[in-house]
C-alpha cells in the first residue's frame, strides 16, 4: 500500500481524518484519477463510456489503497469502470433481483413477509463498479428527502408483520449523524420492528466515517447489526480495523457480505485470506454472493461453478466461521438461495445392509456412513405449553 502523503500532498493530517473531507474530496473525473497514475487503455474507454449511465466516486482513501503498477489491482478493478462494462452481457436486467415490482413506498422493498429494505438515499462514497442497484445509485430517480423516508417509516408502522429492517440504499453512512438518528429513531418507534440492520460500506471505503459518536449512537438502537462489505483482503487496513473495532467495542455487530468478482477475490485463497483477516477484526463473514445479473457488470460475473469450487476447497482447511453461506439472489424478485457443495452421497435404502441411513463424503473425499434412529417422529411434545397452542 502506498503511503496516502505521495499521492495527496499537501493534505494535512486532520483533513485526511475526516470522512467529510474524503467525501467532498472523492475522485469524480477521469482527470482527477489520472493525476494520481497512469490509466490503462480499457479504464479511460471505460470512463468514457460509462460516463453517462453510472457514477464515477473513488474516496481519497480508497483511492490510496490503488495498486498504480497493476491492472488487476482488486481495488482498481472495483472502483475504475473498463471498457466490458459498457458491453451487454447474457442475462443483464435493469433491476436483476426484482426490486421494483415490490416497492409499496420509493423507500421501501418488500419482498420477504417479515422483513423490508428501506432505501435511505441514492449516494455512495464510492461506486462499486459491481453494484446491484446501479439503477438508483447512478442517480436515475433523484435523491431520497425527507418526505420519502417518513412515507416508508408510515409503511413499515402500518405492517405489523414486519420485524427486520435492513436500511441500505445507496450508504446510509453518508448521511450525517442527525439525520441518522432521525431515520433510525422513527423505526425504533415502531413496535414490532425487533432488528434493525443497517448495510454500510464505510469501514472499506471511507473508514474514518466510523467515529466514537457514530458507534454510540448505533448501539442506542440495538439490537442493530452492521452489514458491510469487504471483498479483498487488501481492503484490510489498520483503518478498516479500527473502524470495525470501534463498532465492535460500543455493542454493535458487525457482519460481511463479499460479492464474488472474476478476476478479483475469484479464488479459495483469496476468499479464506479475507475471511480469516475479518475473523481478527471480529467481523463475521456471512454471505458470498454470486454476482447479481446488473447492467455492466458481466464482465466481472463467475459461474456457479467457482463459488461451489471455493467451499469445497476452504471445508475442512479453515474454521468454520470463515465460511460463508453461497448466495445467489434469484432473477425476477424470488428471494435470495444459498447452495453448498453435495457431501451427501445418498440413502441406504430400507431393507439393505445400511438399511436407515445415509452415505457421506468428507473433505478429503472418504465415505462415511451414519445411521438414521429407529423412531422418526421428530414432533416437540413441549411446543404446546411453550406456544400456549395445540401445536
Amino acid at each position: 500500500m502506498n503511503d496516502w502523503r505521495e499521492r495527496f500532498p499537501g493534505v494535512a493530517e486532520a483533513e485526511w481524518r475526516d470522512w467529510r473531507w474524503q467525501q467532498r474530496h472523492a475522485l469524480r473525473t477521469p482527470e482527477a484519477l489520472a493525476r494520481l497514475f497512469p490509466l490503462t487503455e480499457a479504464e479511460r474507454r471505460g470512463l468514457e463510456l460509462t460516463r453517462a449511465s453510472f457514477r464515477l466516486g473513488v474516496t481519497p482513501y480508497y483511492a490510496s489503497l490503488i495498486d498504480a503498477d497493476h491492472p488487476s489491482c482488486p481495488i482498481r478493478r472495483q472502483a475504475i469502470p473498463v471498457a466490458a462494462e459498457a458491453a451487454g452481457a447474457p442475462g443483464d436486467l435493469r433491476d436483476p433481483l426484482g426490486e421494483d415490482a415490490h416497492r409499496p413506498a420509493r423507500s421501501v422493498v418488500h419482498k420477504y413477509r417479515d422483513r423490508v429494505l428501506f432505501l435511505a438515499g441514492d449516494t455512495c462514497s464510492v461506486y462499486c463498479r459491481h453494484c446491484t442497484r446501479r439503477r438508483i445509485t447512478g442517480g436515475e430517480e433523484g435523491g431520497f428527502d425527507r418526505s420519502a423516508m417518513e412515507e416508508g417509516v408510515a409503511y413499515v408502522r402500518a405492517h405489523p408483520e414486519v420485524r427486520d429492517v435492513l436500511v441500505s440504499g445507496g450508504d446510509p453512512l453518508v448521511l450525517a449523524d442527525e439525520r441518522l438518528e432521525w431515520l433510525l429513531g422513527l423505526l425504533r418507534e415502531v413496535p414490532h420492528v425487533q432488528i434493525l440492520r443497517l448495510a454500510t460500506r464505510a469501514p472499506v471505503t471511507n473508514p474514518m466515517r466510523v467515529t466514537p459518536e457514530l458507534a454510540r449512537l448505533l448501539r442506542r438502537f440495538a439490537p442493530l447489526f452492521v452489514v458491510t462489505h469487504f471483498n479483498h483482503a487488501k481492503e484490510c487496513t489498520p483503518d478498516a480495523a479500527e473502524a470495525c473495532g470501534l463498532l465492535v467495542d460500543a455493542g454493535v455487530p458487525v457482519e460481511n457480505q463479499s460479492v464474488l468478482l472474476r478476476g478479483v477475490n475469484s479464488t479459495a485463497r483469496n476468499v479464506r485470506t479475507l475471511n480469516e483477516k475479518l475473523l481478527t477484526f471480529r467481523v463475521r463473514p456471512y454471505y458470498l454472493h454470486q454476482g447479481d445479473l446488473a447492467e455492466g457488470t458481466g464482465h466481472l460475473r463467475t459461474p456457479l461453478s467457482c463459488g461451489l469450487g471455493i467451499l469445497e476447497e476452504l471445508r475442512g482447511r479453515t474454521s468454520g466461521l470463515a465460511i460463508p453461506h453461497l448466495a445467489v439472489d434469484l432473477p425476477g424478485g424470488l428471494g435470495k438461495v444459498t447452495v453448498q457443495p453435495s457431501w451427501l452421497l445418498g440413502r441406504a435404502d430400507a431393507g439393505g445392509a445400511d438399511a436407515g441411513g445415509h452415505w457421506f463424503r468428507s473433505y478429503e473425499g472418504r465415505r462415511a456412513f451414519y445411521p438414521d434412529p429407529p423412531e422418526a417422529d421428530c414432533g416437540c411434545p413441549y411446543d404446546a405449553v411453550f406456544y400456549g397452542d395445540d401445536a
